[in-house]
Order: C-alpha cells, then sequence, then structure tokens
C-alpha cells in the first residue's frame, strides 16, 4: 500500500520494528481494557503478519501509525473488513484504532480515522462504513461522533466472539456513515 500522510501522521503497512509496540499495545492491561483477550508475543506477532499480507492484497487495513517527526509507532488506526456480526453483512468495512497509552489524548486517532474516512469514501468508493465498540468504551465513541458517525441503538448488539465470562465486555454499540453525512 502507499502510505497515506496527514500533518502529523504517517499511516503505513507494518514492519518488522513494529513487532515490540504491535506485542505492546495488545497484551497491555489498560489498552485492552474492554477486549477479553491478551496476546503473548506469538500471538501478536501472527496477527501483524495477517494484518501486514492484508494490507498488501487489499491496499488498506489496520495499519501502523507513526509519527512524522520522530518516526516513533504510536499503535494503528485503519479499516478492516468486517464478518460475522449480527447486525451487518459480511463484507462491511470498519474503522478501527487501538493506541499505546502515551500516545493517547492527542487526537492521534481522531486525525488518522479522518483520513481513513475520506480514503475509504473517496478512493475505495464505499458506500457505508461502521464502527462498534463496548458499550462503556466512551473514548473509542467519542472519536466516531468526532468524525461524524451516527449512533445507531437500534443495531447495538452483543458481540459473538465475547465469552460469557466477561459479560461487561458483550454489549456493544453500532455508529455508522455514509459518504452523503456532515464530515467533521
Amino acid at each position: 500500500m502507499k502510505p497515506l500522510r496527514t500533518e502529523r501522521l504517517i499511516l503505513r503497512n507494518w514492519e518488522d520494528r513494529d513487532r515490540e509496540l504491535f506485542h505492546r499495545i495488545n497484551s497491555d492491561e489498560q489498552v485492552m481494557e474492554f477486549f477479553p483477550m491478551r496476546r503473548s508475543r506469538a500471538e501478536a506477532d501472527a496477527l501483524m503478519d495477517k494484518l501486514a499480507a492484508g494490507i498488501a492484497e487489499n491496499g488498506f487495513g489496520l495499519c501502523a501509525v507513526e509519527i512524522a517527526d520522530t518516526g516513533e509507532v504510536a499503535g494503528f488506526t485503519g479499516l478492516n473488513i468486517t464478518n460475522g456480526l449480527p447486525v451487518a453483512e459480511d463484507g462491511v468495512i470498519e474503522i478501527g484504532w487501538r493506541l499505546a497509552p502515551e500516545f493517547w489524548g492527542k487526537g492521534i486517532v481522531t486525525e488518522a480515522s479522518r483520513c481513513w474516512r475520506d480514503f475509504g469514501f473517496e478512493s475505495l468508493g464505499l458506500d457505508r462504513l461502521i464502527s462498534f465498540a463496548v458499550a462503556d468504551n466512551h473514548r473509542s465513541t467519542a472519536v466516531m461522533r468526532r468524525i461524524g458517525m451516527t449512533p445507531r441503538p437500534d443495531l447495538d448488539f452483543d458481540h459473538p466472539i465475547v465469552p460469557a465470562t466477561h459479560p461487561h465486555l458483550k454489549r456493544h454499540v453500532f455508529y455508522e456513515m455514509s459518504p452523503d453525512d456532515p464530515r467533521s
């Protein structure tokens, strides 16, 4: 994929130098607060390899977010092909993100997600983008609203892959937008 650029960020495919950060954001208790699992280094490496292959094949995916001025990798944002959701047909594109805590509160996810939103509508010709998060994940739902997404309470759902051992993580709120919706 050709990297995307914003004022402060480079959105690019994964590189070997990103492995430590990728493992950290997939195993850190604070980052993974709203996920039922933590990944080992081997599991994180396998997931990063899978994401990198998908990005190379599709030209988009959950990509590394690099801070242009420093070369630091903050985490990921991007577009992801969904499947198995009870409220959306397979193949719908979601926008998602995950950053290391030291990069929270700096507008990085919002800036990158606006870039991905515009790429999805303008370059890929998508007619819909979705996003979803655990109902109590107010940081993520705030980003969804900031980039112009609309909540759809009629489509809120219990995520099928969240185990019964984590009932507080099952309920997810659903947001969406179309290319004609106002963008912020």
